[in-house]
């Protein structure tokens, strides 16, 4: 006894149909084009100085940024000396590296007293942002 029933089902799965897959490759391909330019960027612009003899540092950093109005802003919000202390102090207790990205018109001291709260924390790896030329 032969089934004919079952040869027609073997024959219907030989022509497969990729368009909705090619769709919905070339929609999550828009999707990842659009989405990467949507990144955070911090909301306070600095111009960096440049150096010649800079060097990339590579490791996640906790980002301070120095204005030229000398206003320091940790994670995107203005902070006192106080809460940069406070924040430097639990930082510590980690292995975290601070990276502090002061405008090129901000005061030098501006920057060293920074540095200085986070080495009195505990903290030994603090580095300053640069352009090379």
């Amino acid at each position: 006894m032969k089934f004919k029933g079952r040869m027609g089902f073997e024959q219907g799965l030989k022509t497969m149909d990729i368009a909705p897959l090619i769709n919905v490759a070339f929609l999550l391909l828009i999707f990842v084009m659009l989405g990467s330019g949507f990144v955070s960027q911090s909301a306070v612009s600095v111009s960096l100085p440049r150096a010649v003899t800079s060097e990339a540092v590579s490791r996640e950093n906790i980002e301070v940024l120095i204005s030229s109005e000398n206003v320091a802003t940790l994670s995107g919000r203005v902070v006192s000396d106080d809460e940069l202390k406070a924040a430097f102090q639990q930082i510590s207790r980690g292995r975290a590296a601070i990276l502090i990205k002061a405008d090129r018109s901000s005061s030098l001291g501006r920057a060293v007293k920074i540095w200085d709260m986070a080495r009195s924390a505990g903290i030994t790896r603090v580095f300053i942002a640069t352009n090379q030329e």
